[in-house]
């Protein structure tokens, strides 16, 4: 079980299903992910979304896991609480939310239980911790502890970090009529919250969106510019979230495969 179908938990879903395991992800009914074309959330809104060869189909009750399966697609079901784990018993349990914070998960979910990023203790709340940060330990399967504090700061890319992602002035609704992999320039308007609006400061690719109409608040983000990327990049997995997924895959080899 994968819980939260972001751009990192995407990411999860997609090695493991990749290396043949049978994997199903968890959503909230509203996602607010910002790199869409990047992300397994989207069968929520859609239906079904593939990335990068693999597809994933929205399902309506834990029983349908199964069917899905067997035409080789990943499940996402809208369960916030992920109470489908007590119908469907997974051995791992991977908390990719990416909330910074435990916001329920423990080490009585699964037989095995990994989180991602800050927030959790590895042999007290969960097993082990994948770590996060963009640093030498990226990716890394932490046993004792938890992961690097959250920095905060964006990742840079072509120089740029703060510049390059958006938030709103205002809590309300975000509008735009524009789709991801454009070109943009300084200037342009990328959408409006309540009449205020979202203006491009740097030139690049829009990488990521989020979906225009849904309800935000000032912790919301909203776009994301990427100054080297190609607009086929948008739905292509990135390094950083690749990272995190080898982590969760040693993790679990680690456990089961002892030959």
């Amino acid at each position: 079980l994968v819980k939260g179908g972001g751009e990192v938990g995407t990411a999860v879903a997609h090695r493991l299903a990749q290396s043949h395991f049978r994997v199903y992800i968890t959503e909230i009914a509203n996602p607010l992910a910002v790199t869409r074309e990047a992300t397994f959330c989207e069968a929520v809104y859609e239906g079904e979304k593939t990335v990068e060869g693999i597809t994933a189909s929205r399902i309506d009750t834990p029983q349908q896991v199964f069917k899905t399966w067997e035409a080789n697609k990943i499940p996402v079901i809208v369960d916030p609480d992920s109470q489908s784990k007590n119908l469907i018993h997974p051995h791992i349990f991977v908390d990719a939310i990416m909330a910074k914070k435990n916001t329920g998960t423990s080490m009585q979910d699964a037989p095995l239980v990994i989180g991602l990023g800050p927030g959790f203790t590895a042999g007290q709340d969960v097993h082990v911790v994948i770590e996060s940060n963009n640093s030498n330990n990226l990716g890394r399967v932490i046993r004792e502890g938890g992961a690097e504090a959250n920095t905060g700061i964006p990742i840079p890319v072509g120089g740029h970090s703060f510049l390059r992602v958006f938030h709103p002035p205002v809590d309300g609704q975000f509008t735009s009529e524009h789709k991801i992999g454009i070109s943009v320039v300084p200037g342009d308007i990328i959408g409006y919250v309540e009449g205020h609006a979202i203006k491009a400061e740097i030139k690049g690719i829009l990488r990521g969106l989020i979906r225009s109409g849904v309800k935000v608040n000032k912790d919301t983000k909203l776009a994301e510019i990427d100054p080297l990327a190609r607009p086929e990049d948008c739905g292509r997995i990135r390094a950083l979230p690749r990272a995190i997924a080898g982590g969760v895959l040693e993790a679990i080899l680690s456990r089961f495969n002892r030959g």
